[in-house]
């Protein structure tokens, strides 16, 4: 079990999911070791909500990290949920493919996988130059 699981568990109680009731949590640990979190914040025009994974990575950057080591997703679904398109390719700007990602759901159900398997032929700055 990653050890950033608990601390996706705890701020998935923290989510604002009042119209799907679905809630996210996840963890990112950088390079430095350091630990983030953020949750899916629901709002009534849906398409202006955030995902758990943004959240994470946002505050992640305010405090001025930029390497991702590692990533854990925990949600109260029946098999774990992976991350949605924009957030694998917001995980692939800050992850390196081999990094390693825990899905989780709140039974305690495990997946492990890459940033890489969940987005395979990531576009990235190699692409623009």
């Amino acid at each position: 079990m990653s050890d950033l699981l608990p601390h996706a568990l705890s701020v998935r109680e923290n989510a604002h999911a009042p119209y799907s009731k679905f809630q996210v949590g996840a963890a990112v640990r950088t390079k430095s070791g350091s630990v983030f979190v953020g949750c899916n914040v629901e709002n009534v025009a849906y398409p202006e909500g955030t995902c758990a994974e943004a959240g994470a990575i946002a505050a992640m950057v305010a405090a001025g990290e930029r390497e991702i080591a590692e990533v854990c997703v925990v949600a109260g679904s029946p098999t774990p949920v992976p991350p949605c398109g924009g957030c694998r390719q917001k995980l692939a700007e800050f992850a390196a493919g081999d990094v390693p990602v825990t899905l989780a759901t709140v039974e305690g159900t495990l997946e492990r996988t890459t940033v890489a398997a969940l987005l395979p032929g990531a576009f990235d700055a190699g692409h623009m130059a």
